[in-house]
């Protein structure tokens, strides 16, 4: 396969004596017995075409949900969305530290790890309206029921910041340890 996966991606940012633990779908305990400090939880859409990718809940696939649960119950974590539009993620936002809506990366998951570790800054805006449940659906800027969870150009614009993350083990444990869905 050309490219790099953001598993891949994440190994390779890190200094290779950080342990990166990756674990598909991990339960509370999981987490809790490895004492992390922080996780990166990858969930989202499988890549689609046409109407492959059609839906009427726009819901996150299994184990999406259940991954962000016991993870970001018991770690902060950051959540990196693979959708190629916006789903409904409204239910687990109380529970995620940081979201990332990286669309479908394709086989660029360098790119993602780039701006989580600040080699990059961030520069997205949402291309459209992320709404908070499909029954609001269809909405646009401008409808009287406009109510959306992140309007229309919505998003965070930061300058690169080399050296903010720590990519190796120091004297409070490892700096990086994951755990994701296994499409990423």
């Amino acid at each position: 396969m050309i490219g790099t996966t953001i598993l891949g991606a994440i190994k390779s940012a890190v200094d290779p004596s950080t342990e990166v633990v990756f674990q598909e779908n991990p339960d509370g305990n999981f987490i809790k017995d490895n004492n992390f400090a922080y996780a990166i939880v990858v969930v989202g859409e499988p890549p689609y075409a046409e109407t492959a990718g059609d839906s009427m809940d726009l819901t996150m696939i299994d184990p999406g949900p259940s991954v962000i649960s016991n993870v970001c119950k018991t770690v902060k974590c950051v959540v990196v969305v693979i959708s190629g539009r916006p789903i409904v993620i409204e239910p687990y936002l109380s529970s995620i530290d940081a979201l990332v809506a990286a669309w479908l990366p394709g086989t660029e998951g360098q790119g993602v790890t780039d701006v989580l570790f600040g080699d990059n800054g961030f520069t997205g805006k949402l291309p459209r309206t992320w709404f908070k449940n499909v029954g609001q659906l269809p909405m646009n800027v401008g409808d009287p029921h406009y109510d959306p969870l992140f309007p229309f150009d919505f998003g965070l614009k930061t300058k690169s910041a080399p050296g903010f993350v720590a990519r190796q083990e120091g004297p409070h444990g490892l700096a990086a340890r994951i755990c994701q869905d296994s499409r990423s």
